[in-house]
C-alpha cells in the first residue's frame, strides 16, 4: 500500500537524501509542517498569500493532517480546535491568563500599593516601647534583688522624730569581706578581723538644696542606752564616752545609728555601708574617676603616691586616697573631705550618660555597686538613686558639703560645737538652707 500522496512515492525521492543514502542532508529535513497564521487553504488550491504551487491533494488513504490556524490551536478539519499549544496566547512565557507579549487576556495586574508609613511608624514606636518598658521592669527586679537589706534599723530605740527631707547615713567600713591574702596586700587594707569603720557621712536631701556633712570617726559622743543587734537585750547607758567608730565596732550599724541620734537630735532614715572590696570594684566597673587633686601626697600606710593635677583614679588608687590621713597635718579632717570631694565625682561618674546608657557598662556598674552595699530593710532602689543624684548635684555645686562643726579635742577624741550642731541640725529638719559651716 502507497502511504505518500498522489504524485509522491519512494521512487520520487532524491536518492542523495534519506537512509543509506551517502546526502548530506539530514532525514529529519523530508517533511516539516509550517506554522501559518493565513486560514487553512483546502487541498489543491492556492494560497492566496503567496506564488508557489497549491499543495498537492490527500489521497484517500492518508488522514488530514491538522494545520495550525489563526493562532487558535490545529485545525482538524471540523472547524473545532483540537489542540492549542499556547505560542500566540502567551502561555509559553509562563504568563498566566495569556498576559505575555502581544495576550489579549485579562488587564494587567493593578500596582503595588505605596507603603503606610504612618501604620508602619505607630507599630515600629509601640514594638520600641514594649521592648523598653519590659526591659526595664526586668532591670528593675534583677536589681531589686541583688540588694542586701541587713541592718534593721526597727531594733534602734527611743528615736527623734522624723523631719523634713531624706537623711541617709553613708558608711564605710575597714570590712575585708570576700578579699584574698593577695587583696589585702594590693590594697594595703591589712588582715585586721572584725569591722570598723573609715568614713561617716550623714547626706540630707531635700528641697532646698542638699548637705552632705562628715562626721570625724574621732569624734567624742556619749554612748546611750541601746538594744543589742543579735541579743535583743537593752543595755542602759553608763555615761560613758566613746569615739564614734567605736560604737560600730561595739554593736554595728544600729548602735552607730543609735549613737548618731541621741548625740545630734536628728533622724536617720536610711542606712548604707560599702567596703574595701566592695568601693574599688565599683570604681573599677565604672572605668576609673575622674577627680583633681590639688597637692600631691604620699602614705605607706595606705599605699597612697599622687601627684597634683588632674587624673583618673582606678579602685585600688581610689581606696588609697579615700583612706590616707597620716600625710596630712589636719589627719581625719582632711580624710573626710577627701572622701566627700571623690564620693560626689564617683556619683558623677556613675550618673553619666556614656554609664547609664551602655549596657556593656551599665550593668557591670550597676552589679558590682549592689552586690557590695549593704542597706537597711526599707531601702528601695528609688531611694538608692534619689542618694546618688543628690550625691552627684553636691559635687555640681547645687548642694553644701561640710564636716560636722568642731569646737576642739579632749583625750585625742573631736569634740563637737553644740551650738553649730543645734542650728545644723534645726535647719536640716526643717529643710532649710544650711547657713552653718564646719572645719
Amino acid at each position: 500500500m502507497n502511504d505518500w500522496p498522489d504524485g509522491w512515492s519512494d521512487d520520487n525521492r532524491d536518492p542523495r537524501y534519506g537512509r543509506g543514502s551517502a546526502g548530506a542532508q539530514p532525514e529529519g529535513a523530508r517533511v516539516m509542517r509550517q506554522v501559518r497564521r493565513d486560514p487553512g487553504v483546502p487541498p489543491g488550491q492556492r494560497s492566496p498569500y503567496g506564488n508557489g504551487p497549491a499543495a498537492p491533494p490527500y489521497s484517500s488513504g492518508v488522514p488530514q493532517q491538522p494545520s495550525y490556524v489563526d493562532g487558535q490551536g490545529y485545525d482538524d478539519g471540523s472547524g473545532h480546535d483540537g489542540y492549542d499549544s499556547g505560542y500566540n496566547t502567551g502561555q509559553v512565557y509562563g504568563a498566566p491568563g495569556g498576559h505575555g507579549p502581544g495576550g489579549t487576556g485579562a488587564p494587567p495586574r493593578a500596582p503595588r500599593p505605596a507603603p503606610n508609613w504612618r501604620r508602619r511608624i505607630k507599630w515600629t514606636a509601640i514594638t520600641l516601647a514594649t521592648v523598653l518598658i519590659v526591659t526595664s521592669v526586668a532591670t528593675y527586679f534583677w536589681a531589686d534583688s541583688k540588694l542586701r537589706r541587713e541592718v534593721d534599723l526597727s531594733k534602734v530605740i527611743d528615736r527623734p522624730s522624723s523631719g523634713d527631707g531624706t537623711n541617709y547615713l553613708i558608711v564605710g567600713s575597714d570590712s575585708r569581706e570576700g578579699m584574698s591574702k593577695a587583696d589585702e596586700k594590693k590594697l594595703h587594707t591589712g588582715g585586721a578581723e572584725g569591722k570598723r569603720t573609715d568614713s561617716m557621712m550623714i547626706l540630707h536631701v531635700g528641697d532646698n538644696g542638699d548637705t552632705l556633712v562628715s562626721l570625724p570617726r574621732d569624734s567624742d559622743v556619749v554612748v546611750p542606752s541601746y538594744q543589742g543587734s543579735t541579743s535583743g537585750k537593752v543595755y542602759p547607758a553608763q555615761g560613758r564616752h566613746a569615739k564614734l567608730n567605736a560604737t560600730y565596732a561595739e554593736d554595728g550599724p544600729t548602735l552607730l545609728v543609735r549613737a548618731i541620734e541621741y548625740n545630734t537630735g536628728l533622724h536617720i532614715d536610711h542606712y548604707v555601708e560599702i567596703g574595701f572590696q566592695g568601693f574599688a570594684n565599683i570604681v573599677d566597673a565604672v572605668g576609673g574617676v575622674d577627680i583633681t587633686i590639688d597637692k600631691g601626697f604620699k602614705d605607706k600606710w595606705s599605699g597612697a603616691d599622687f601627684k597634683s593635677g588632674k587624673q583618673t583614679l582606678n579602685g585600688q588608687q581610689a581606696l588609697a586616697f579615700v583612706r590616707t590621713r597620716h600625710a596630712f597635718a589636719a589627719s581625719d579632717l582632711q580624710r573626710t573631705k577627701n572622701q566627700q570631694k571623690f564620693l560626689s565625682a564617683l556619683a558623677h561618674q556613675v550618673a553619666t550618660p556614656s554609664t547609664i546608657l551602655n549596657p556593656f557598662k551599665f550593668y557591670p556598674v550597676m552589679g558590682s555597686g549592689l552586690d557590695s552595699l549593704i542597706v537597711d530593710k526599707d531601702m528601695s532602689l528609688w531611694d538608692l538613686a534619689s542618694m546618688f543624684w543628690a550625691m552627684k548635684g553636691v559635687q555640681g555645686g547645687d548642694g553644701t558639703s561640710m564636716n560636722m562643726p568642731i569646737s576642739g579635742s579632749t583625750g585625742g577624741n573631736l569634740v563637737w560645737d553644740k551650738a553649730k550642731v543645734k542650728t545644723l541640725v534645726d535647719e536640716l529638719n526643717h529643710d532649710q538652707k544650711v547657713t552653718v559651716s564646719g572645719t
